[in-house]
């Protein structure tokens, strides 16, 4: 028996069948029902969207013999003759082929006879953005006043290529890229009639690459099912040649830390492992195009067709870069895949240098480095004004989590004696703390350094005192220490100054909610 593609055998056969097209398939079923079906359509969208599909369920309602609510039989002999595409009075035509004003005329003139077998001729043109000139100008008048026996469907995937008085005399429907949730639902239906092992998660990434089409992505399912075993993230990632979510946050953490090793050695792996370096860029974009979602709109991830876990780690991504340094990146992104496609034959050196322009702003001299060098020194020039002196950009030395417990021991003994020498009279009344409303920028400052201290300040109160003392309370005796260390705090003054939260470099109290036993529990460590 002849094999029959996947997409094409489970080709929706009623307007019922179509996905994530609601908008559209509603209306056709409600015009068809009550009889109000107009002369010409017009399907703008995607490919794979389903326009096609819909053109020919519409060509089977309108010479249906007992239409079911709107919805063609699939029983009567015209609906099996246009599904077996036997019927000549349902024309397909491809306008990328056949531009000519030659083609036009010739329908012109068959427009004139009624249909051999059919209560309707329906001509469905596909593509017709492809039409010359003069082919949309000979089908102007039949396509405004043609004759009660004929249905123009015109289909297109760029409808501003069209001429507006062509999409006058049109009824209008703009198809949707179908949602990652709504194809990974279809894929997983299919994948069990078929027997098809897939998992939800591979599901979901073949979905994704998919860019909103079904037919895309059944066409990758059954690619990833070629090989015979169970379909899941390793698979997809083989058989589509894509890197995935890890390989990319590999990428942006070299070039945060200007990483040159980090950068080379993830290239060479997508060499190495038979990848496309321009595929791979493309997911570089996808995911600093997702950074720069999250740095502007955190609060709504509606945006991002992520899993909760992808979106854990675009979000703490995102935390390492400025608003400059992602729309910088992104535009070196995008160059060096033109540049990959118009000269394939060094794509890794394409990939190699724009990666380390990534890393090292300073080699680079447009107007978006430039930009993004001056955020760098507009923060400078922040802490320079408090008194602070500016640290090194990519993060801060780290002592050892022994000697830090042995200075939080040592402070916990001089401390009281310092309290004891104190007078009552000496000691001045502290203004009540407050907290601070939204210290999200001063978080991400924090964590653009040091992602761990970034996480303890994600969990911690956070309260100012005279605009002067910064008040941070925290929950276990681990997380003080980490705090207290004298790296930390300077980092954590930077970000307070860099983000606005004071106009001078603060004093820095850490607190812990329930101190008792806690230095005592890592005892252990001497």
């Amino acid at each position: 028996m002849e094999h029959l593609a996947l997409y094409r055998k489970y080709r929706p056969a009623s307007f019922d069948d179509v996905y994530g097209q609601d908008h559209v398939t509603s209306v056709l079923r409600r015009e068809s029902e009550e009889g109000k079906l107009s002369h010409a359509y017009l399907f703008c969208g995607p490919r794979g969207t389903g326009k096609t599909t819909c053109a020919k369920i519409l060509a089977k309602v309108v010479n249906c013999d007992s239409p079911v609510r709107g919805d063609p039989c699939g029983k009567c002999p015209s609906c099996k003759a246009i599904e077996s595409e036997s019927a000549t009075d349902v024309v397909e035509m491809d306008a990328a082929s056949n531009t000519g004003v030659d083609y036009i005329r010739d329908i012109k003139e068959e427009v004139t006879y009624t249909p051999a077998l059919l209560k309707k001729r329906v001509y469905i043109i596909d593509e017709v953005h492809m039409l010359s000139p003069g082919a949309f100008n000979a089908l102007l008048k039949t396509l405004e006043e043609p004759p009660a026996h004929v249905m123009f469907i015109l289909a297109t995937t760029e409808q501003h290529k069209l001429p507006a008085t062509v999409v006058s005399r049109c009824q209008r429907f703009d198809f949707r890229r179908i949602p990652i949730n709504v194809i990974a639902a279809r894929l997983s239906a299919i994948a069990s009639d078929e027997h098809i092992d897939l998992d939800a998660d591979a599901a979901q990434m073949i979905a994704k690459q998919a860019s909103g089409g079904m037919r895309d992505a059944i066409n990758l399912m059954e690619l990833c099912a070629c090989a015979g075993s169970r379909i899941d993230s390793e698979r997809v990632r083989e058989s589509l040649g894509i890197a995935g979510i890890d390989l990319s946050l590999k990428v942006a953490k070299a070039v945060r830390n200007s990483d040159p090793s980090g950068l080379f050695s993830a290239v060479d792996y997508v060499v190495s492992s038979s990848g496309d370096l321009s595929v791979f860029f493309g997911e570089l974009i996808a995911f600093w195009r997702d950074m720069t979602v999250m740095r502007y709109s955190a609060e709504d991830s509606s945006y991002l067709e992520l899993t909760d876990t992808e979106k854990q780690t675009v979000k703490e991504a995102s935390e390492m870069f400025t608003q400059e340094e992602l729309l910088y990146h992104s535009g070196l992104l995008e160059s060096a895949v033109f540049e990959m496609n118009r000269l394939p034959q060094i794509k890794r050196y394409v990939a190699e240098i724009t990666l380390l322009k990534m890393s090292e702003k300073k080699l680079e001299s447009s107007a978006d480095s430039l930009l993004a060098r001056i955020a760098d020194l507009e923060d400078q020039i922040r802490l320079l004004n408090a008194g602070v002196l500016p640290e090194q950009k990519n993060g801060f030395p780290v002592d050892s989590v022994v000697t830090s417990i042995e200075e939080e021991k040592k402070r916990s003994v001089e401390e009281p004696k310092k309290q004891e020498a104190l007078t009552p009279s000496s000691v001045e009344e502290e203004p009540a703390p407050y907290e601070i409303g939204d210290p999200g920028e001063f978080i991400s400052k924090v964590a653009s350094s040091n992602t761990s201290v970034g996480a303890i300040l994600q969990d911690a109160t956070i309260k100012a005192i005279n605009n002067k003392k910064l008040q941070i309370t925290v929950g276990d005796g681990f997380s003080s220490i980490m705090l207290k260390r004298n790296e930390v705090l300077s980092l954590i003054k930077q970000s307070a100054v860099i983000s606005g939260l004071f106009d001078v470099t603060p004093e820095v109290e850490i607190l812990q909610e329930d101190n008792s036993d806690q230095i005592d529990a890592f005892s252990d460590f001497e």
